[in-house]
């Protein structure tokens, strides 16, 4: 049998990692070095403190992944957050911490890693304040005045309020941050934090409505940012000149605050502390803007927010703004927007975005899609992942490396079956090693779920994930696609290959959900839809009740969607909130207001428990209380399956599989077990690694830094 390709075309394989090339003339402003105080930075890409999952704990897996990132280019790399004292604990959540000088040997080795590329290393000192709950110390929260910190999220997450400093408490604070200062300098950092944003301590001070002091701290905005010029003063005092002294401070509820002396309270405070520190690292005030999703926020959001720092300041400047695109990044340096192109999640996305500008590969940037998984990951207290990369996270744990993979370890050839993320990911690895490969697809176009899902609101960057690895594909000789081509078992053992992937995703189900929690029957009646079906051309007729205990983003997405065609739409989750799990992802805020703007009706901790062709029956969870809603049509967004039948077939054909020298089937991404792309791009690479290498799952695993296992680390790092 054969199939019918995409292209005959076999282009040439792209230039090596490290290929020196010239920077483009428009981007050579970016590699400018740019001094900091008493350092100096080797170009103007900054990796900003972002947090990484990755506690003292886990020293290794902290090195490596921020190594890679210095390895890449990042003339700047950064911890996340570092708790200065046991008042400032944030657990469950990740935190790391600088206590003793076992912590100070642990985040040497990051230092260490950083340096070995000619890269500086900058900590984030910080202290929660009155957000944090101080679950494990069981120490009393700190704040201003005794007032909890955004009470209406973090209320709900514990029961313990802030004590209001008094004198003792604050000198207390200073010298906590000074002997940081002093700790962080014994490890190497050559850049040094007072954090003074994210509703963290000293930002506490800034705002009057958590500040309600009448000391020499409380009251006008001179005395409110005293603390702040403080925590500067000693931070230089305990560095003694060997350090840079950076301030990162959240402007956004400043700027719209209007000032007595200027256009708002943000450029007041700006001017006030205007020299002080070495290094202005400017920012927003909460996660769901800071780490604005895509969905909801383009590149660069942040300008017109802190794009006035710098004429208040001769100091330099960095910000973020999710940039991934070379030609804004120099746009805002030649603009004088900014010194320093910021970045947590484009770091993450691509570690080697600086130096793939550098040798001219801008085409081979790893583009952040700004779905904010990465954030999710330290949410859920594990190290980052992301949907674009899925070394990221395992540099040190499965030693895996961005831009590097092992060389093919046999002569064999794959078919991956199914061109989604999984199956892309794995052809473009599998590519890479030097396999050769056939990637086929039933559809004329690859991208599997991404071909509709990119189609919905505020999704369309999401494209990056099938955009990037088709161009990559396209690079590979050793690869051939075919889409358009559906197989069957029969006329994949006619093909000659040695191993086979089956990458053929999952189907959404017509399952309801009961008061148990748990997905029960299939709905099997006229007017009923799933996602799949929307996505073949479907047509909803209205009114149209969405019925979504998926609870990411999908549901909600697909209601705005079926909303702007016409017609009424009423959203109707088990959950506590319209799409629950994106307050992992920072878009929860965001979807609400998207779904109020659309008009869409939201009907929480409801169930659907039958429809009769004109009107939906609803069920509160809790209570069973009866609703019915108009519904011509009902779209549930809740369970799927794998569309695993292929797979099944082919391993039922055990002797033809030898016969046909097929050495194994193996199913990936949604075919095996459904979950977000993250899933589906991490199994598809997973798998494209381990192909003919030695077994086992097992990864490393790492320990905490005592003085015993320092020695042990000297001897085998």
């Amino acid at each position: 049998m054969s199939l019918q390709a995409a292209s005959p075309e076999a282009p040439t394989l792209p230039p090596p990692l490290g290929t020196p090339q010239t920077v483009k003339p428009r981007y050579a402003v970016l590699f400018d070095p740019v001094r900091i105080g008493p350092v100096t930075a080797p170009n103007r890409f900054y990796q900003v403190p972002h947090a990484s999952g990755m506690t003292n704990a886990l020293p290794h897996v902290r090195a490596r992944f921020r190594e890679t990132k210095a390895e890449g280019g990042w003339g700047v790399v950064c911890t996340g957050a570092v708790s200065i004292h046991p008042s400032s604990d944030d657990s469950p959540l990740p935190f790391a911490t600088l206590w003793d000088e076992n912590d100070v040997r642990s985040h040497a080795l990051t230092v260490d890693a950083v340096h070995r590329h000619g890269s500086l290393a900058g900590i984030e000192l910080w202290h929660g304040g009155a957000s944090v709950m101080n679950r494990a110390s069981r120490l009393p929260p700190l704040s201003p005045s005794g007032i909890p910190w955004m009470a209406t999220h973090v209320g709900f997450m514990g029961n313990q309020r802030p004590r209001a400093m008094d004198g003792c408490d604050i000198a207390s604070f200073l010298a906590w941050q000074a002997e940081g200062a002093r700790k962080a300098r014994r490890a190497g950092f050559d850049i040094i934090y007072v954090y003074a944003g994210m509703g963290y301590l000293p930002y506490e001070f800034l705002l009057p409505e958590y500040n309600r002091r009448t000391d020499a701290y409380g009251g006008s905005i001179e005395n409110r940012v005293r603390l702040v010029r403080q925590l500067i003063e000693v931070t230089r005092e305990a560095v003694g000149g060997h350090a840079a002294v950076a301030l990162r401070i959240s402007l956004e509820e400043l700027r719209g605050r209007p000032g007595r002396h200027a256009e708002s309270e943000a450029h007041e405070v700006v001017a006030l502390l205007a020299e002080l520190p070495d290094l202005w690292d400017v920012k927003m005030d909460s996660s769901p803007t800071d780490c604005a999703p895509s969905r909801f926020s383009p590149e660069g959001s942040h300008e017109p927010v802190i794009e006035f720092v710098k004429r208040l300041t001769s100091r330099p400047v960095v910000g973020v703004g999710r940039f991934t695109s070379p030609d804004t990044m120099a746009s805002q340096i030649r603009r004088g927007v900014l010194d320093f192109i910021g970045a947590a999640r484009a770091s993450i996305a691509d570690p080697f975005l600086p130096n793939k500008i550098r040798e001219g590969r801008e085409q081979d940037i790893r583009e952040c899609i700004g779905c904010n998984i990465c954030i999710s990951s330290w949410h859920d207290g594990v190290p980052v992942r992301c949907t674009q990369n899925p070394t990221a996270g395992e540099e040190w744990r499965r030693d895996w490396h961005p831009e590097r993979v092992p060389r093919a370890a046999s002569d064999a050839s794959v078919l991956v079956v199914g061109g989604g993320p999984a199956g892309l990911e794995c052809a473009l690895t599998l590519g890479r090693r030097g396999y050769a490969v056939t990637l086929a697809d039933s559809a004329r176009e690859f991208g599997g779920r991404l071909r509709f899902e990119t189609r919905l609101p505020g999704l369309a960057t999401w494209g990056r994930v099938r955009d990037w690895r088709l161009a990559q594909l396209g690079q590979l000789s050793n690869v051939t696609l075919y889409p358009g081509n559906e197989l069957d078992s029969e006329q994949i053992l006619e093909l000659e290959h040695t191993h086979i992937v089956v990458a053929t995703g999952a189907r959404w189900s017509r399952m309801l959900y009961s008061a148990m929690e748990v997905p029960t029957t299939e709905l099997d009646v006229p007017g009923v839809y799933t996602p799949d079906d929307v996505a073949a051309g479907a047509t909803l007729e209205a009114p149209i009740v969405v019925f979504d205990f998926d609870n990411y983003y999908l549901g909600g997405a697909l209601a705005e969607y079926l909303a702007a065609a016409g017609g009424a739409v009423s959203y109707v989750t088990p959950a506590g909130h319209a799409s629950a799990w994106t307050i992992m992802t920072n878009e929860q805020p965001q979807v609400h207001r998207a779904l109020a703007r659309a008009h869409v009706a939201v009907h929480t901790l409801s169930r659907v428990d039958a429809v009769d062709g004109a009107t939906a029956l609803v069920r509160n969870q809790f209570t069973d209380a009866e609703t019915r809603l108009p519904c011509r049509s009902l779209l549930i967004v809740g369970l799927r399956r794998p569309n695993d039948a292929l797979y099944h077939a082919l391993a039922a054909r055990g002797d033809d599989l030898e016969s046909a020298r097929i050495a194994s089937v193996t199913r990936i991404g949604d075919a095996s077990a459904p979950g977000a792309i993250v899933h589906a791009v991490h199994s598809g690479h997973r798998y494209a690694r381990a192909l003919d290498m030695p077994d086992g799952e097992l990864y490393r695993r790492d320990l905490p830094i005592s003085e015993v296992a320092a020695r042990v680390y000297a001897a085998d790092p």
